[in-house]
């Protein structure tokens, strides 16, 4: 005998089964939905005051820095580019190491206010005192390594131009504009690319004035607050290195 009430059931069942699956995907919806806004979330937009309290922040354990460095000169008029690799070594108490290996050779050594540059195929050193420039190259050399907000503030306008990636890792780039007439007669600005991880410079960029040449730092293999031997900045060149003093 046929059961009335069976048909019912079967559309009983369907109507549960559409609402399993509808339940199923508004709850698609909604997981999407919160992945859009996680996602939303991890995209942070940088003000020039957020970047800055994160430099601060990375500046008061600073101690020492050495890293794997790439330097690359690029000179409009000729079109031309030139690239050196090396070394770099500083320590937050004004002392600098940076070994140039390829394709030329040399020491750069920075002790305070005494500067040292060694041509091993010359064998000569040459010595500068910095002096009144010492602030001045400080701006340069140590730019983003230690340095306080307070510091770029007072040298530089400061802008947030965007966030990229550079070797995998995410920045936020920043554009510095000198502030003094006396440093935008050479340097007109500089972008920074700043590691959203670890808060030290990834590379930067420096716009010479009066022309389309530029240069650029590229550090990788950044290693923050090891021991480094004092060793590493004391001059090491042979004792007869002809030693000058160039002027200007």
């Amino acid at each position: 005998m046929c059961d009335d009430s069976y048909p019912a059931k079967i559309f009983q069942q369907v109507n549960h089964l559409r609402m399993i699956r509808r339940t199923g995907e508004i709850c698609g919806i909604v997981l999407m939905a919160a992945a859009a806004a996680m996602a939303g979330q991890g995209t942070r937009h940088w003000t020039a005051e957020g970047v800055l309290a994160m430099l601060d922040s990375s500046a008061r354990d600073f101690h020492t820095l050495s890293a794997d460095v790439q330097h690359i000169k690029y000179t409009q008029v000729v079109n031309d580019t030139s690239t050196e690799t090396g070394e770099m070594w500083m320590r937050r108490d004004d002392k600098m190491r940076i070994e140039i290996k390829t394709p030329d050779p040399r020491t750069v050594l920075r002790s305070g206010d005494s500067l040292y540059i060694y041509n091993p195929k010359i064998n000569r050193v040459e010595e500068y005192d910095l002096g009144k420039n010492r602030s001045l190259v400080d701006q340069y050399v140590r730019l983003g390594f230690g340095t306080r907000s307070e510091a770029i503030r007072k040298n530089y306008l400061v802008a947030v131009d965007n966030e990229e990636e550079v070797d995998g890792r995410k920045t936020v780039v920043i554009e510095l504009t000198p502030k003094s007439q006396e440093v935008r007669d050479q340097i007109t600005k500089i972008q920074m690319w700043i590691d959203e991880a670890s808060w030290l410079p990834i590379q930067q960029k420096f716009f010479e004035a009066g022309s389309g040449d530029y240069f650029i730092f590229h550090y990788s293999n950044l290693r923050k607050n090891l021991n480094i031997p004092e060793s590493r900045f004391k001059p090491d060149w042979p004792k007869n290195a002809t030693k000058i003093k160039p002027r200007g």
